[in-house]
């Protein structure tokens, strides 16, 4: 795969997920003393999302690649819904899986986007995140959460979030990066790639094989 491809968005995708949140995600419960808003509110979620990852910005590259993943993994667990964006990229083929397929390849996705964003957001030079008050709904029911990340010269990468209501609160199902590059649309490519040339076992290894180049070898 190319440098493109590994990190999982298109364009200069190092730079976007340096300047956008990806993606990219199975859901975690809403641990003990969250606000409950994080339940009736689709903007908490990535408020706690953005902190995390100022806070890993901040921690930079001298903090490790272990460090920011740890700062990361509960705020990209409790933001995103790690389960319904693996199956939407997956698409047609998770239906077929068997359930120890599905249990292997979610454990490693979830090492794999939390990985991608441990490695991207790994330094800070005064950026900031804004969080829009033109909250969108959509027919489903889903909405459209905006975002930007504000760099120290004022201009601003949008990216938009689409949040849904599930059992343990708003998640975002999709992540859009300028707020036009879908992340599941771009998964879903990738991941086509790998399971028609191996199957599941390929998709594994390839997520893996990323985990290793994004962590510098180190185990997440």
């Amino acid at each position: 795969m190319n440098a493109l491809r590994t990190h999982g968005l298109v364009m200069d995708r190092r730079a976007i997920l340096r300047l956008s949140a990806a993606a990219v995600v199975a859901g975690a419960s809403l641990r003990p003393g969250r606000p409950a808003a994080a339940a009736t509110d689709p903007m908490a979620p990535i408020q706690q999302l953005n902190a995390a990852l100022l806070a890993a910005m901040k921690a930079g590259q001298q903090a490790g690649f272990a460090r920011r993943y740890a700062i990361l993994a509960p705020a990209v667990e409790q933001a995103i819904d790690l389960d319904t964006i693996l199956r939407a990229s997956v698409g047609l083929r998770w239906a077929t899986m068997g359930e120890q397929e599905k249990t292997g390849l979610s454990a490693t996705f979830i090492r794999y986007t939390v990985s991608t964003y441990a490695a991207n957001f790994d330094s800070f030079s005064g950026q900031s995140f804004r969080i829009l008050p033109d909250t969108r709904s959509l027919s489903n029911g889903d909405m459209i959460v905006h975002t930007q990340i504000v760099r120290a010269d004022r201009t601003a990468t949008p990216i938009d979030y689409v949040m849904r209501q599930t059992p343990t609160g708003w998640k975002a199902v999709d992540v859009l990066a300028d707020g036009a590059i879908s992340r599941v649309a771009v998964q879903r490519s990738d991941f086509r790639a790998l399971l028609d040339r191996g199957g599941v076992p390929a998709l594994e290894a390839g997520l893996m094989h990323k985990v290793a180049s994004l962590s510098g070898g180190m185990a997440a």
